[in-house]
């Protein structure tokens, strides 16, 4: 009896596209420098900046957009508190004859 093995599967390769800029004589040396003392291609060193720039961007922008819905939220809720349940209401009657005695 013969036992049928299956073999994993390669990973699709990851899809590339392409990405073209045009630069000044000065950006394009101050980049090549940059990679260099980095030693790095000037493909990779700006490929990983502009990822790196990108995911600070958008971390920073998230932040204070969460920050400013959390701010109204709290605003919201200081401005138009919500009524009491039943246990804070317990709570709080435990509390006034804990007082009074």
């Amino acid at each position: 009896m013969a036992t049928h093995i299956e073999k994993p599967s390669k990973p699709s390769p990851a899809k590339l596209y392409r990405f073209d800029a045009r630069l000044n004589e000065s950006q394009r040396l101050l980049l090549q420098r940059a990679a260099d003392l980095e030693g790095r291609s000037l493909t990779d060193f700006v490929l990983q900046s502009a990822e790196s720039a990108a995911e600070r961007t958008i971390q920073e922008r998230t932040m204070i957009l969460l920050s400013a819905r959390d701010s109204e939220a709290f605003v919201e809720q200081l401005l138009h508190p919500a009524e009491p349940g039943p246990t804070l209401r317990k709570a709080a009657q435990r509390y006034k004859d804990r007082l009074s005695r």
